[in-house]
């Protein structure tokens, strides 16, 4: 595989590839949350341990497809799956979502100091509110 630098790499040697490794994880976990099968899968599991037949039953789709669903929730490193012989047992593995819910909420308080910052801005340029600009 050929690894081609950024740009910013180039230019600043000393960049924190845990920060890269992080944005990795989060991505593969939206990436894997983004697709409805998975997300019943992962909602299935929240229930407790099954196996991949079990999670299969209620979807209109082969084996290999649910396999593939799964190889992508592994891959996030949202499920762990032991095989005992012919059986393979799947459970949930919360831990990226942690991180995902601490992304959400950390742009969450962004967001919502900037609209705070916009409520005050408008009151304070708007002028004493009356009946008629309320409605």
């Amino acid at each position: 595989m050929i690894r081609i630098p950024l740009e910013s790499e180039e230019r600043n040697p000393y960049i924190n590839h845990m920060v890269n490794y992080q944005d990795y994880n989060l991505t593969a976990t939206f990436h894997a949350l983004a697709d409805p099968t998975r997300r019943a899968i992962l909602a299935r599991l929240a229930e407790g341990e099954a196996q991949v037949g079990t999670l299969a039953e209620p979807f209109a789709m082969s084996l290999p497809a649910i396999s593939k669903h799964l190889k992508v929730l592994e891959g996030a490193a949202l499920i762990r799956r032991t095989i005992d012989g012919r059986v393979h047992r799947c459970r949930l593995a919360p831990e990226p979502l942690d991180a995902a819910n601490g992304w959400i909420e950390q742009h969450c308080r962004l967001w919502q100091q900037q609209f705070d910052r916009l409520a005050r801005y408008l009151e304070e340029t708007s002028g004493p509110a009356t009946d008629e600009n309320k409605q």
